[in-house]
């Protein structure tokens, strides 16, 4: 009898010459191969260091994967990360991503104690061969970062090219960034975080910021971003917060392709679970908003699908994957008839492995009453 639920397992813990894989990302490219992106982290598990931005190719849908392939290093064994790749319509791969230096911390970096050029930076690279080969890393920092900005991501998951409406062919990139410290303060502090956006309106030559909320006041202050389009060109966007808002998620929608938002973040209350990264991706046929992220209330634990039928407002459980631990993840619509989702999970702790699950997109769908 076939799986209910197909489940591969492209990356596991301490092989290929890694301790650790994390932070997945994942495309479909126009011949309808997935493309599973990571950090290979070398030494530990940890956030810094030596990070390799990692991939895995599969020709049947995420059930069997290729062997690991290294998309971009640090080129003084620093770290390459925080992969947000996108599949454009003339078929290109775009791939945005930060560096930072091999002694940089996201606490030094936060502290204002890293030089600019140990500190992150922000690269593009692409590929016209369906992921196989890619050009070399192009750096782009001076046009998507502010100088006093310190610590800076871009997402991390799948990008968004907007293909309805006025600014269709325009690919949006969430990001998130810190501010400088005011007072006694020394810029770790959680009200320093802040959202914005890379645009770019010329398939990824050109970029600059776009909306940009960052606001220190301690109520919501959003982290680790992610977006996707509605119907008719809107955009939703999706945040991780630590802040003293209700709960650990906020939300907001921008109506001129990310330039803009047509509210600052507001706390999302029906999106509870631990403060961790999540995924949106917008189904379409049917029509449903997803969102993928772990929903046990105070652990990274019992991944979950979560939709909503009404473009963000509220939202109901679609589809529980385990109750394991579990952590970051990233959606992607594979074909008609299912939605794939790359995440973190392990028996023990939330680390092990990333995997890969097929779910029908009929289990997604809007309930009928």
């Amino acid at each position: 009898m076939a799986e209910r639920y197909p489940t591969s397992v492209p990356y596991r813990q301490a092989t290929d010459g890694y301790h650790t894989f994390r932070i997945p990302a994942v495309v479909v490219t126009g011949a309808g191969t997935v493309l599973a992106f990571a950090e290979g982290r070398r030494g530990s598990a940890g956030d810094s260091g030596h990070i390799d931005l990692v991939l895995r190719r599969s020709a049947d849908g995420g059930r069997t994967w290729g062997e690991l392939e290294v998309v971009a290093t640090e080129p003084r064994r620093g770290t390459a990360g925080n992969p947000a790749p996108v599949v454009l319509a003339d078929g290109r791969i775009v791939l945005v991503f930060v560096r930072q230096g091999p002694s940089a911390t996201e606490g030094k970096i936060r502290r204002g104690q890293v030089e600019a050029a140990a500190g992150r930076r922000v690269f593009v690279q692409a590929s016209e061969d369906d992921g196989v080969t890619w050009s070399q890393p192009r750096e782009i920092t001076d046009s998507v970062k502010d100088p006093e900005w310190r610590w800076y991501a871009t997402t991390p998951g799948h990008a968004v090219e907007l293909r309805h409406g006025r600014h269709a062919g325009r690919i949006v990139v969430p990001a998130n960034h810190s501010l400088p410290p005011e007072g006694a303060d020394d810029g770790t502090e959680g009200k320093y975080d802040g959202g914005h956006c890379l645009l770019s309106d010329d398939g990824g030559r050109t970029w600059r910021i776009g909306y940009v909320d960052d606001n220190p006041d301690g109520y919501v202050n959003v982290n680790e971003t992610t977006a996707t389009e509605l119907p008719g060109g809107r955009l939703y966007v999706n945040a991780r917060t630590d802040s003293a808002a209700p709960g650990s998620r906020a939300d907001a929608y921008s109506s001129d392709g990310g330039r803009t938002l047509e509210q600052p973040f507001k706390p999302q209350p029906g999106l509870s679970g631990p403060v961790v990264e999540g995924s949106v991706l917008w189904c379409g046929s049917p029509d449903v908003l997803l969102f993928s992220g772990p929903a046990a209330p105070d652990a990274r634990a019992s991944m979950t699908v979560r939709a909503s039928d009404d473009h963000g407002v509220i939202w109901r459980v679609a589809h529980t994957v385990s109750g394991l631990p579990a952590a970051y993840s990233d959606l992607v619509r594979l074909d008609v008839e299912t939605v794939g989702l790359l995440f973190e999970t392990g028996a023990s702790g939330p680390y092990e492995s990333i995997a890969f699950r097929r779910i029908p997109v009929a289990e997604l769908a809007p309930v009928r009453v």
